[in-house]
């Protein structure tokens, strides 16, 4: 089968082994390309690249792939928060497990998220990033009654700015770098960033956007961090101190306190609305294009969101 693999400082088209083992074997359809990945080349991975994979079951059910590893026996998977479990750490998906930017994906059943009506295979790559945003909208506790501003209009920024529209934020605004990014995030019903919010999502990943996060939180208000910073960042600590924000770490993705997957609230919302795939995938390419699709996203030319392989 074909297969994109990691060759750093690029990925490579190559024809790799079938796929046997535990699990069940998915025909991918889409693959979408995250910072991650990137990160993943950097540090010389040399696996099969992709961790945002949408595809169709055996049995012909549209699924989604939950990435996270779990091994499904400790207390936290037990609680359905395996993105605390051990293996969380240890088989990370494209960097030191097999992706899934193949024609061909062998994926555990328990991470297999059906699909709902509505929502194209060809954009369910966006569930798994969807479903990274909503746990940082959760950590926050975004909801009825609360203002939400989102710091950072990449995929991720822009999908959690719309998963606290979904909880019912009555006005989520959004502090983007780029106008296109501004423009997009209007079009989607995001405000401008005025005065102080109770809930800030930081998206960016970098410290200025730390630091923005926390100058936009209000008294006793809550920044969620879903931006993954580098090991020696510098947070704002006097500038939280005087207003007592509680900064909250958000990582992946688990299951909500009524048992329900976060998965399944991305892919709702994205089933949903339309609109929101339509902005934010602004590249499809086919799997021979591959290398080109990661010199697009790592470039990031202006008018770039979300980049999309499709095996």
């Amino acid at each position: 089968m074909r297969a994109v693999r990691c060759s750093p400082p690029g990925v490579e088209v190559v024809e790799a082994e079938e796929l046997v083992g535990e699990g069940e074997l998915v025909r991918v359809a889409a693959v979408g390309i995250c910072g991650s990945d990137l990160r993943y080349l950097r540090r010389g991975s040399i696996q099969i690249a992709g961790h945002e994979i949408a595809g169709t079951a055996a049995d012909g059910t549209p699924v989604a792939v939950e990435a996270i590893a779990r091994c499904g026996t400790c207390e936290w998977c037990a609680a359905g928060r395996h993105n605390m479990c051990r293996r969380a750490g240890q088989d990370i998906v494209g960097m030191t497990a097999p992706g899934g930017m193949a024609e061909r994906y062998l994926a555990p059943s328990s991470a297999l998220v059906p699909l709902p009506a509505g929502l194209p295979l060809e954009d369910a790559a966006l569930v798994e990033p969807g479903a990274v945003s909503w746990h940082a909208c959760r950590q926050g506790e975004a909801g009825p009654g609360t203002r939400v501003a989102v710091v950072g209009a990449g995929t991720i920024g822009m999908l959690a700015a719309a998963a606290a529209q979904r909880m019912g934020a009555p006005e989520v605004a959004l502090v983007a770098r780029h106008p296109y990014q501004a423009e997009a995030g209007e079009r989607l019903g995001m405000t401008r960033p005025s005065g102080l919010y109770d809930v800030v999502i930081e998206a960016s990943g970098s410290e200025s956007g730390l630091s923005r996060a926390v100058e936009l939180a209000r008294p006793f208000g809550t920044v969620a961090t879903v931006g993954v910073y580098p090991p020696d960042v510098t947070w704002p600590y006097m500038a939280a101190f005087l207003k007592e924000v509680r900064l909250v770490p958000s990582m992946g993705y688990a299951q909500d306190a009524t048992g329900t997957r976060e998965f399944t609230h991305a892919a709702r919302l994205l089933a949903d609305r339309p609109e929101i795939a339509r902005t934010l995938i602004s590249h499809r390419f086919g799997i021979e294009e591959a290398g080109r699709a990661f010199e697009v996203a790592a470039a990031r030319p202006p008018g770039t969101f979300k980049v999309v392989v499709h095996p």
